[in-house]
């Protein structure tokens, strides 16, 4: 029976015995539906003509979709063996390769709709341009794995919440925390001086990796003894110029992702787009970045595979949204494909069980409730949600089995999946094993 995912205990140190091989755009990883490409886009942030680039290349060497994963990247497959240096020069000519040595390793999480509310919160958009440039600069951070995360959040604690190695939390009055992992503690700094403090704090775990021997991906892989420290961390930011305060105990805010929504007062608005199962062909893709090019400040692809389009015109054929939700896109928030995500799964994925797309698309619309579900093939759970409470559906050899909140798995048959998975998303944390015992009542009587 598959176990519900867990992070591993510090005491029990992760030992790669390989390098990491995480797939980027210039390192291909070999699918059964063809090559797949991961180009990482920090921070979401596309502009117009990056968009249409991307789309021009899932057309022209892929196989006319677009996948958005839980980092904000965006995912071509079926490409072929011959389209590597095309890919490469599309993808340069765009700005989306700026440093080939390091376009694995730019995994930079941000709140996406930092700036567009007059909310009060700093605006962390600029942090990711200079981080990135940052990084790229940096000889050292091209050791970093395809799976360290940088997280650059403007105060309400959603990306924060997304496991990132190294986070930078805006503050009111120009400063800001940077908290390595999931450490109690954290450093305050000038607001100015977070992306320098946070590409720092991966140079740190750089040399604690070395340390461990271990060979470590992530921070939270290190082994105790090779932890990290703030005040090892202070002491490097001083060296560096950069002054920081040691904060003993942080309690970060949490806010949920964003939900898709339509459209607004005024002339021109926010929106956020939800593509079903976070994939969008390229007609549709066409569309969104069509309603873009009309308005300011490009496209937001968010780590919950939506994508935000910061300023959309609401007059003119109904305006962007109406073009949007006519293009088999979802803009309601209480549209069944809300917080529904799935891997890959058959036909594209060898290790998969089951065909989990078709499957989720057979009981969506009987089985929304208020927690997010993620359907894998396989017990890797490629792609599942972060920081807050899921329903687990993991494929087994002729079944499911479901989990909510950590609990136990139980089996259930595909013909009483939608049953169960509305009973599971309706269940709370505080609600006990009454979750888990409704699942068997119900496996039991079909």
């Amino acid at each position: 029976m598959p176990q519900s995912p867990s992070v591993a205990s510090r005491d029990e140190p992760v030992i790669r015995d390989r390098g990491d091989a995480c797939p980027g755009a210039l390192r291909l990883h070999a699918a059964d539906d063809g090559l797949l490409a991961r180009v990482r886009i920090p921070g979401g942030l596309l502009t117009v003509e990056q968009a249409a680039a991307l789309g021009l290349a899932a057309d022209r060497f892929g196989d006319g979709h677009l996948e958005l994963t839980s980092r904000g990247n965006v995912q071509l497959r079926g490409l072929t063996e011959a389209c590597g240096a095309g890919l490469a020069e599309l993808l340069t000519a765009a700005g989306l390769l700026p440093a080939p040595t390091h376009e694995r390793v730019r995994n930079i999480v941000a709140t996406p709709v930092s700036g567009l509310f007059d909310d009060g919160r700093p605006d962390v958009t600029p942090w990711v341009g200079e981080l990135d440039r940052l990084l790229c600069a940096s000889t050292r951070a091209a050791a970093l794995s395809g799976r360290f995360l940088f997280a650059l959040d403007d105060g309400r604690g959603d990306v924060a919440a997304l496991d990132p190695d190294v986070t930078a939390l805006a503050l009111p009055a120009g400063r800001a925390l940077i908290r390595l992992g999931a450490a109690d503690g954290a450093l305050d700094v000038a607001a100015g001086d977070a992306p320098r403090a946070a590409l720092l704090a991966a140079e740190y775990f750089l040399d604690a990796a070395a340390s461990a021997g271990t060979r470590a991906w992530r921070v939270a892989e290190l082994p105790a003894q090779h932890g990290l420290d703030e005040s090892e961390l202070g002491r490097r930011l001083a060296v560096a110029g950069i002054e920081a305060r040691p904060v003993p105990e942080v309690r970060l805010p949490y806010a949920p992702p964003p939900r898709p929504w339509g459209s607004g007062a005024g002339e021109s608005t926010p929106l956020c787009v939800l593509p079903p199962l976070g994939r969008f062909d390229t007609g549709q893709w066409e569309v969104l970045v069509q309603v873009a090019s009309q308005g300011n400040g490009g496209l937001r692809v968010t780590p919950w595979r939506t994508v935000v389009l910061p300023s959309v015109s609401t007059t003119g054929l109904g305006g962007g949204a109406a073009l949007i939700e006519a293009a088999g896109l979802v803009v309601a928030a209480d549209d069944p494909w809300q917080s529904v995500t799935a891997c890959t799964g058959r036909p594209g994925c060898a290790k998969s069980l089951a065909d989990v797309r078709a499957d989720a698309r057979a009981v969506v619309a009987g089985s929304a409730g208020a927690l997010p579900v993620h359907w894998s093939g396989c017990e890797r759970r490629c792609g599942h949600p972060r920081g807050a409470a899921w329903v687990d559906l993991v494929a087994t050899a002729d079944a499911y089995a479901l989990s909510v909140h950590g609990r136990d798995p139980v089996p259930v048959p595909r013909h009483g999946l939608a049953a169960a998975l509305k009973a599971a998303r309706d269940s709370r944390p505080g609600d006990g094993d009454s979750g888990t015992r409704q699942q068997q009542q119900q496996q039991q009587q079909s």
